[in-house]
């Protein structure tokens, strides 16, 4: 058994020594504020007596009891959390936030005695457990068992959930994920519900695809300050060092038909919480293996269905009467003066994208001497419709100007174009495919561009001829991400546009991609190592070199792809790439989906999974940008 003796250290009582038997007869407890002494006094069934600020010791005496207290009489506490004692008095503050009772256990009355002896301390020491630190009054500390999960068969990663909480006492429950407010039906980025004793809330969540350790907090019902960690930390790393020093703030929903608070930043530390710890699992598919990569095939989005969209595309097995390329997939994509290959394409994924149950359009613009062709879909927003969340990557590959007999005989231009850039395409179909499924804030256009790899054609068509009212609030672009982090090679988040190399001046994008990577996906080691070779020697190493475990998120100071467009218009970008330059294949025949493979295998896995779970990681980031941006749009810092 432990026992702790307190002191009082500027108002508050703090444990400053545990005791043993023969120190327990001859310490005192110091002075802790009235007010708080008397409601001490009355949880453990005693009369607390001279509680001054200039007393040396706290003398106790039972109620009812005659007589003057025993000198030197000390009340000593088992297990008692100091951090009750601060309650008792920050209670009677207003404005100052409620103390962290985690771990705190449970306490009922314990008598003081009038003769300080062994044998009595002993007696204490193996009372039984106790009800309560106050009783039934209003202060009585709340644990983790203030609210419980209702059972269901597995809490859910990476896939829209309905649980049902239910609460065991008055409580207030911050939930730092993505949810879905039963009024607007919209997602939100989390909220703060008071949920009283005995009430069942149902909410439908999305738990994190990639990290199973997720966390809800309790607090005293009616609080609306919480604590928040930092952008490149994940919940349970903050919980192990809470050091941060920002908050968020539940405010009312801002949606109409909304009614679950909104949370905007704060201005303080948030105050103390008590973690309910709880552990996800990502559903999978029955028919794969981990060489398949069978974790992350499946959720919400999933990295499996963007390899078997690139599959699908690259599919050169002949076919003499499935297009004019002869193949079963779509090859030949390059852009030209009516290239029968693209044309196909473009009638196949116009079909994709109506059935997503999106306004799909083809623009054509002339551009030079050769017509730029974009497929975008459109989902109208339900509140700010002249507002366009613009989520694309180009369709068009590299043209041959050169033979390319073979993959190892230099020439430029491919047929299958599966790094660059299926890839990027298969992601913006597969994010489509589930945002459509949302009533959205923004209008959400998603867009396979053309004519990118003769400049940018078909994103800078777009961004200069938007109709009359229309901005665009943000743009996410998809162009050459798959041969990097889990694979030897760096994934590189970057964001733009640039203004200077000296100092990061898209803070808000910034910090954005870092709180999404950190929790979402537990890649705070990996962020931390990418922002110090980023540091060390920029950006062109990273397209490069090869890396082990960096995922490195900065601002881009090259724009080589049609980010560069909407950059151009004043509008602040995300995008992910693997490797560039450092790859081989880069615009030439073999860069085809088994190369990639081959150049993903790692000593743990192989290069599919590796490629799966690559793509996964992508899409997600992209999906979570997207709510983000939706709820509260990035502005451009410049």
């Amino acid at each position: 058994m432990v026992f702790i003796g307190f002191q009082c250290v500027n108002g508050d009582a703090v444990a400053f020594k545990r005791l043993n038997v023969a120190e327990m007869l001859f310490s005192g407890l110091f002075h802790i504020g009235r007010a708080a002494t008397e409601k001490l006094g009355q949880c453990f069934g005693v009369r607390i007596r001279n509680a001054t600020h200039e007393s040396t010791a706290l003398l106790v005496q039972p109620h009812g009891g005659h007589g003057s207290p025993v000198n030197g009489s000390v009340l000593i506490l088992l297990h008692f959390p100091v951090l009750c004692f601060r309650r008792m008095e920050k209670q009677e503050q207003k404005g100052r936030e409620t103390a962290d009772f985690n771990n705190t256990k449970q306490l009922g009355p314990i008598m003081g005695q009038r003769r300080l002896q062994a044998i009595t301390l002993m007696t204490i020491m193996l009372l039984a457990p106790l009800a309560g630190c106050f009783g039934e009054s209003e202060s009585q500390a709340l644990d983790e068992s203030a609210l419980v999960v209702l059972e269901v068969e597995a809490l859910q990663g990476g896939m829209w959930q309905t649980i049902t909480l239910e609460a065991k006492e008055d409580v207030a429950v911050y939930i730092p994920y993505f949810v879905q407010d039963p009024g607007s039906m919209r997602a939100q980025n989390g909220t703060v519900l008071d949920i009283t004793s005995g009430e069942q809330q149902s909410v439908n969540i999305l738990f994190p695809p990639r990290n199973s350790e997720v966390v809800f907090f309790l607090g005293d019902a009616g609080r609306t300050n919480w604590p928040i960690r930092s952008a490149d930390e994940s919940w349970v790393a903050w919980l192990g060092n809470r050091t941060g020093g920002s908050s968020v703030q539940a405010t009312p929903n801002q949606d109409e038909g909304g009614l679950w608070p909104w949370l905007v930043p704060g201005n303080d530390t948030g105050g103390d919480v008590i973690p309910l710890l709880m552990e996800t699992v990502r559903p999978e598919r029955d028919d794969l293996t981990e060489d398949e990569g069978i974790g992350a095939s499946d959720g919400w989005v999933n990295g499996r269905d963007v390899f078997e969209w690139v599959e699908l595309i690259t599919d050169d097995t002949p076919c003499a009467t499935c297009g004019p390329d002869g193949a079963v997939g779509y090859l030949d994509r390059w852009i030209g003066n009516a290239n029968p290959s693209y044309e196909h394409a473009i009638t196949y994924f116009e079909g994709v994208m109506q059935g997503y149950d999106l306004d799909v359009q083809v623009h054509r613009f002339q551009s030079n001497t050769a017509w730029a062709v974009n497929i975008c879909g459109y989902k109208t927003g339900t509140v700010y419709p002249d507002e366009w969340l613009v989520f694309g990557a180009h369709f068009d590959i590299a043209p041959p100007v050169a033979p390319t007999p073979g993959p190892d005989i230099p020439g430029y231009g491919t047929r299958h174009g599966a790094y660059d850039n299926a890839a990027g395409s298969s992601m913006v179909l597969s994010t489509a495919s589930v945002l459509a499924e949302f009533d959205a804030r923004r209008t959400m256009v998603f867009c396979l561009w053309s004519s990118e790899e003769e400049g940018l054609w078909g994103s800078r068509s777009f961004a200069n001829d938007l109709p009359d009212g229309v901005t665009v609030s943000n743009y996410l672009n998809l162009d050459m991400a798959g041969i990097n982090y889990p694979g030897d090679y760096a994934l590189s988040v970057y964001l733009g546009p640039d203004g200077s190399e000296e100092a990061i001046d898209q803070t808000g994008m910034f910090h954005l991609a870092e709180w999404i990577g950190a929790d979402a996906f537990d890649l705070s080691y990996q962020m931390e190592r990418g922002r110090t070779e980023w540091l060390a020697a920029g950006e062109t190493p990273l397209w490069q070199n090869q890396y082990e475990d960096v995922v490195a998120i900065y601002e881009s100071p090259t724009a080589r792809s049609d980010h560069q467009s909407f950059q151009d218009i004043g509008v602040a970008t995300l995008g992910w790439n693997g490797v560039v330059d450092g790859y081989p294949c880069y615009h030439r025949n073999c860069d085809q989906l088994s190369t990639m493979e081959e150049y993903m295998v790692t000593d743990d896995a192989t290069g599919e999974a590796n490629l799966v779970h690559s793509w996964d990681i992508v899409t997600w980031w992209a999906v979570y940008a997207f709510l983000h941006m939706d709820q509260t749009p990035v502005p451009n810092e410049l």
